[in-house]
C-alpha cells in the first residue's frame, strides 16, 4: 500500500513538473517556428493544424528522466548493493534513444532536406531495429527478466534463443504502432497513459517497486503533456514522443513478462498498425483498391463523419476497457 501511494504521488508530481515547464517550452518552440507540416495524403481538414509546435515528446522525457534519476540516485551511484533500482535505467535509456531518433526525424521533416517527410523509412527502421535488438539482449542476459507469462499457466515459460528476436520485434512494432496512433489531438497520449497505468498495476502485483514508480511517473508526465495536447492542440508530441513512448511501453511489458497481454492492453495502437498493413497489402494485391477510406484507421472513422473528439474519446474508451481486461488476465 505504501509503494502504491508513493507511485500515485509521483504521478501527481510528474504532472505538475510537466505542466510548469510546458509553457516555457511551448514559447521556445513557437519562437523557433518548430511547427508541424501536414502531409498531402492527410485529410484536408487537418490543414488547420499546420504550424502547430511539435517535438513535444521532450516535454514528457525531461521530467521523467529527472524524477527517475533522483529517486534511484542511491542505487545508481553504487551506495547500495542492490541492482534492482538500476533496472529502470533500461526503459529510461530506451526512451531517450528512441526520442533522439524521433527528434532527428521531426527536425528533418521541419528544416531538413526532406521537409514534410522526415527520415527515410528504411533508415528509421534500421536504427529502430538495432536499438531493439540491443535492448532485447540486455533484458535477457543482464536483467534476466521473466521471458513469458500466460494467463492460466503457472510459472514462467522459457523461450530460449527465440526471446531476443521476439523481444526486438515487440519493441520495434510497439514503437511504430504508437507512431501510427499519433494523428489526432490527445489520442496517443490518452492511450499510452492508460497502457502504462495498466502495466504499473501489474508491476505492483509482481512486487517490482522501481518499475511501478517509473510507470506512474510516466503516466503523470503524459497527463501533463495532454494539458497542452487536448483538442484543439497547442502542441504535438511528434515522433520524438510517439516512437519513444511506444518502445518504452514494450520494454515495460517485457520486464513484467506479461508482454502477450500487450496485444490487449494496447489494442488501439495494435489496431492502428494492423490497419496500415492491411491497407498497403490490399492496395498492392488489388492494384489500387482500398480496404479503408484511409489508414491508420482513426482517419477512416474521421472520413466516415466522426468528429475528431468522437474518435479520440471512443478509441480511448476501448483502450481503457481493454487495459482493464488485460490487468484482470494478469491476475489469472
Amino acid at each position: 500500500m505504501k509503494e502504491t501511494s508513493l507511485a500515485l504521488s509521483l504521478a501527481g508530481l510528474s504532472f505538475m513538473l510537466t505542466v510548469i515547464w510546458g509553457g516555457p517550452l511551448l514559447r521556445v518552440l513557437r519562437h523557433f517556428k518548430i511547427g508541424k507540416r501536414i502531409r498531402v495524403d492527410e485529410p484536408g481538414f487537418h490543414a488547420v493544424k499546420m504550424g502547430t509546435p511539435t517535438m513535444g515528446g521532450v516535454m514528457i522525457l525531461l521530467p521523467v528522466m529527472l524524477l527517475t534519476v533522483l529517486l534511484n540516485a542511491v542505487s545508481l551511484i553504487g551506495l547500495t548493493r542492490s541492482g534492482v533500482g538500476r533496472s529502470v535505467l533500461v526503459p529510461l535509456i530506451v526512451m531517450t534513444a528512441y526520442a533522439i531518433l524521433g527528434a532527428v526525424d521531426d527536425w528533418e521533416g521541419i528544416r531538413g532536406k526532406r521537409r514534410g517527410e522526415g527520415l527515410r523509412a528504411r533508415e528509421k527502421f534500421l536504427v529502430q531495429l538495432i536499438l531493439g535488438v540491443g535492448t532485447a539482449l540486455v533484458l535477457k542476459y543482464l536483467l534476466q527478466v521473466p521471458e513469458m507469462y500466460l494467463p492460466g499457466v503457472h510459472g514462467e515459460i522459457p523461450l530460449g534463443a527465440w526471446y531476443v528476436p521476439i523481444a526486438a520485434f515487440i519493441i520495434v512494432g510497439s514503437s511504430n504502432a504508437v507512431n501510427f496512433t499519433d494523428g489526432l489531438d490527445g489520442l496517443a497520449g490518452l492511450i499510452t497513459a492508460t497502457a502504462f497505468a495498466a502495466y504499473g498495476g501489474i508491476a505492483v502485483m509482481q512486487g517490482q517497486v522501481f518499475l511501478t514508480r517509473f510507470c506512474f511517473t510516466l503516466v503523470g508526465a503524459i497527463f501533463g503533456f495532454l494539458w497542452f495536447n487536448v483538442h484543439p492542440a497547442e502542441l504535438f508530441m511528434g515522433d520524438t514522443g510517439s516512437l519513444s513512448l511506444g518502445a518504452t511501453l514494450a520494454v515495460v511489458a517485457l520486464m513484467t513478462g506479461q508482454w502477450p497481454l500487450l496485444a490487449i492492453i494496447a489494442i488501439v495502437p495494435v489496431s492502428e498498425a494492423v490497419s496500415v498493413i492491411l491497407q498497403v497489402s490490399y492496395f498492392k494485391l488489388t492494384k489500387g483498391k482500398r480496404l479503408f477510406k484511409m489508414s491508420p484507421i482513426h482517419l477512416h472513422f474521421e472520413l466516415l463523419g466522426w468528429s475528431e473528439t468522437q474518435v479520440v474519446q471512443r478509441f480511448w474508451l476501448i483502450g481503457l476497457l481493454a487495459a482493464m481486461i488485460g490487468v484482470a488476465l494478469a491476475l489469472v
